[in-house]
């Protein structure tokens, strides 16, 4: 995996400092997903095709 060099914040990172949050890189084929309080930790890498569906699961789960 390539390291990626731009990394985005979660929308959702809340207050404060803005440490408590995900933030993502768009890679070639895949996304990586690091905690933002661990930065220099390798990163969860996965296929573009399953990130969109773990975002769709998330969205669902939060629909009334």
């Amino acid at each position: 995996m390539t390291t990626p060099t731009v990394w985005r914040k979660s929308s959702y990172s809340g207050g404060g400092d803005g440490n408590n949050c995900v933030e993502i890189a768009n890679l070639r084929t895949h996304i990586a997903i690091r905690d933002s309080k661990a930065p220099t930790r390798k990163p969860l890498s996965v296929p573009a095709a399953a990130f969109a569906t773990i975002i769709d699961a998330l969205k669902a789960d939060r629909s009334p």
